[in-house]
């Protein structure tokens, strides 16, 4: 049988300690996956702006009027 260290409360301590640096580490380095934006939203970004630039657009106010809402 293998020599076997017996695991004290002092080294899951420091362990715990240890992954939780490492965590903080990983989760100050992340990106947003909603602030990415994809050639999907890109497209529909420029389509927007042409619609606005051409006044194709109906706003908020404008579609309740419509609705009567």
């Amino acid at each position: 049988m293998e020599n076997v260290k017996p695991v004290t409360l002092e080294m899951i301590y420091k362990d715990l300690e240890f992954v939780k640096r490492e965590l903080m580490d990983i989760k100050g380095h992340m990106v947003d996956i909603d602030s990415i934006m994809t050639e999907d939203d890109y497209k529909a970004l420029q389509e927007y702006n042409i619609e606005k630039s051409e006044g194709k657009l109906t706003s908020h106010e404008e579609l309740k009027e419509e609705l009567g809402v």
